[in-house]
């Protein structure tokens, strides 16, 4: 998948100022490496090692160095938060549904985990940057997606590969979208 959907077109919509030069370089870069390993893995359990690893180093700011010493109450709290971070130790709504698809639903769970748990620090926070990692992801998640889709942030779906996003779609923060049926999207949802 390349990374060309995640530009955004200036004429569908109003441009987002660009961070310093340095900033932007380590972003596209950042951008460009999950895309790549998105791609090349679909498997559930090494997209899910990538997102823990990857949310370990934003939430904790280390490396992802294997199990903590659990057996010490005053660390159960930071063992219970790092356990979290990796998608195969948690439940997500969708998976209580009896009409999944469960096959396709488990390679994209451990996105929907980075997407939220990406959402919930300060890196989500930064529009630029979050318009680019969720368009990005959404290229991994989605049944289809457009040019020049916008996501910002806190935008909820359950299953994410019933929805198909039209070109220049726009997804205003907070949004919930109801994915229990397929659907497709375009103009300003809110």
């Amino acid at each position: 998948m390349s990374t060309e959907g995640t530009a955004v077109d200036t004429a569908a919509h109003p441009e987002v100022p660009k961070p310093m030069p340095e900033a932007e370089a380590i972003y596209r870069r950042w951008l460009a490496h999950l895309n790549s390993e998105f791609t090349r893995h679909t498997a559930y359990g090494r997209r899910s090692e990538i997102v823990r690893d990857e949310l370990h180093a934003i939430v904790l700011g280390t490396p992802h160095g294997g199990r903590l010493n659990a057996s010490l109450i005053s660390e159960l709290p930071l063992a219970v938060l790092a356990e979290t971070m990796d998608p195969r130790t948690v439940t997500l709504p969708a998976e209580m549904d009896a009409d999944l698809d469960r096959e396709h639903f488990n390679s994209i769970k451990p996105l929907i985990w980075f997407w939220r748990g990406f959402d919930r620090t300060i890196l989500g926070a930064n529009l630029w940057l979050g318009l680019r990692f969720r368009a990005m992801l959404g290229q991994h998640i989605f049944a289809g997606m457009g040019k020049n889709v916008r996501f910002y942030r806190d935008v909820v779906f359950e299953r994410g590969y019933t929805l198909t996003f039209e070109d220049n779609t726009t997804i205003k923060p907070g949004t919930r979208i109801d994915d229990s049926e397929p659907k497709t999207l375009s103009g300003t949802i809110s």
